[in-house]
């Protein structure tokens, strides 16, 4: 992943230059500005002023969104040591990291064994379906190449491990949610169903939604979508497999 010598959120929001690294940006740490948790090539602006900088506590935006879970975590854990299992936690969230930021996603939220992503903002994207989806490729190969390695020395094949992975695009709320306590996230009906289609996902799995076809063109062409029922649902949802 480039490295960014200014932050793209506000760049491209506000077309201020803030430096995130080199002597410029000696000053600015001073006072709290740095590169985001959530993707390095963003600062804390974005991550922590968002009500100044955008002036509401949310937006409308058209987003992509990508939830992904490491399956046969619980069961592994069971069997390895705590080191191991924590070492293997460890992996899946950098390697997520790695391959959502090379596409410009915002690595939103880590909860347990799961992400949540976020394409096209504060860094807009034409095609950020398109990148949602190969962030989740991408995902795919480190995770495997990595838990491969990873249980070679625990006797096993890796094979125990896999990540599912859901996707929507469309329009939701981001902004600042919560009083007692601020969360900077996206919700909506896309949030909802990126998250279902996860859950449906199996191990290895990409499933995506209609919406992410019809955008993603060069890259779904040769799927097949078939109804899922889907939990908070009442219709069948149609989903696509990656």
């Amino acid at each position: 992943m480039s490295r960014s010598r200014i932050c793209k959120g506000c760049w491209e929001q506000m077309r201020i230059p803030v430096p995130l690294r080199g002597p410029a940006s000696i000053p600015f740490r001073a006072f709290g500005i740095r590169p985001s948790r959530m993707n390095p090539n963003t600062c804390t602006i974005c991550e922590l002023m968002f009500t100044r900088v955008m002036k509401a506590r949310k937006i409308t935006v058209d987003v992509s969104v990508l939830f992904a879970d490491l399956r046969g975590y619980t069961a592994l854990s069971q069997s390895l040591s705590a080191d191991t299992v924590s070492s293997l936690l460890d992996d899946f969230y950098d390697e997520c990291a790695a391959a959502i930021w090379e596409f410009d996603g915002l690595l939103n939220k880590t909860v347990g064994d799961a992400i949540m992503a976020i394409f096209n903002f504060p860094i807009p994207h034409p095609d950020h379906a398109e990148r949602a989806l190969l962030a989740a490729r991408e995902i795919q190969r480190r995770c495997q190449s990595r838990r491969e390695v990873r249980l070679q020395g625990a006797g096993l094949d890796g094979s125990e491990l896999g990540v599912g992975i859901g996707i929507d695009t469309g329009e939701a709320s981001f902004g600042e949610f919560g009083r007692s306590h601020r969360d900077l996230t996206a919700i909506g009906t896309v949030v909802n169903t990126a998250a279902r289609a996860q859950s449906a996902a199996e191990a290895g799995q990409i499933l995506v939604t209609r919406a992410v076809c019809e955008s993603a063109q060069s890259q779904t062409a040769a799927s097949e979508g078939r109804k899922y029922s889907l939990k908070g649902f009442e219709k069948p949802i149609e989903l696509y497999a990656i």
